[in-house]
């Protein structure tokens, strides 16, 4: 192929020079034209359509300094270039956990720990040895979804699981009752949402099974709860740990 400039008139170069592309011999009737190749995701299941796409990034906090920025800065950059290339997206960004020192790289621990399923289906599935029978303490196995107190299985109800939980996975932070109400009353209606004073009822539940140990679950008197590290207390993560909402 060679790329000829056309002149129409020379008056008018400026305006009406132009670039076209076309043989400079043929000899041949040209060749059929190859299909083109189907767009990444059209090899889908039958009845199902793409809606988005993830894509996973293996970043712990200590690189994203070394290189100048944040797990929040890179959100907000990616978000920004999304906004400019397709206004109409929506996007919405969660922090992977992990427990601290585990090995392998970044980004698989990521897909692992966001239960990305390509990744836990090359994970071994068998379950380890309970090794918590015997421990003291409160475990928050969040991987088996259980509680274990001095080695015993705690009869929580799933709402107060899933509150210790939410309090647990955002450690450090005051999480008010309003939050716990939208969050794990999701899709709720408004006679089926508890009120904010309900919340305090299902904490006095829930530290009334926690026993000797019910002061890791912090009252923020006008505010909310928090959960503090704690001496007493051990976080199973494991495969799939739900991730909080920092972004």
């Amino acid at each position: 192929m060679s790329t000829t400039a056309i002149l129409d008139r020379p008056a008018d170069t400026a305006r009406h020079l132009r670039a076209v592309n076309h043989p400079a011999r043929v000899e041949a009737p040209a060749a059929p034209t190859p299909e083109p190749a189907q767009p990444a995701g059209r090899n889908l299941p039958a009845g199902t359509a793409p809606r988005g796409f993830a894509l996973y990034v293996g970043l712990d906090e200590a690189k994203a300094a070394a290189a100048g920025v944040n797990l929040g800065v890179l959100v907000d950059a990616l978000r920004r270039t999304i906004a400019e290339l397709a206004p109409a997206a929506e996007t919405y960004a969660t922090v992977a956990l992990a427990p601290v020192g585990a090995g392998g790289r970044d980004v698989d621990v990521v897909r692992l720990a966001l239960h990305e399923p390509s990744a836990i289906a090359r994970t071994k599935q068998d379950e380890p040895e309970d090794e918590d029978g015997n421990a003291g303490g409160v475990v928050v196995d969040i991987s088996r979804k259980r509680v274990l107190i001095d080695g015993e299985s705690a009869a929580f109800t799933f709402k107060e699981f899933e509150l210790l939980q939410y309090l647990v996975l955002r450690e450090g932070r005051t999480i008010e009752r309003t939050e716990l109400v939208t969050s794990l009353w999701q899709g709720a209606t408004e006679e089926e949402a508890p009120g904010e004073r309900t919340i305090d009822v299902h904490v006095r539940r829930l530290r009334a099974k926690l026993g000797r140990y019910e002061d890791i679950v912090r009252t923020v008197r006008g505010v909310g709860y928090r959960f503090d590290r704690h001496a007493d207390v051990v976080i199973r993560y494991g495969h799939g740990t739900p991730s909080p909402d920092r972004f």
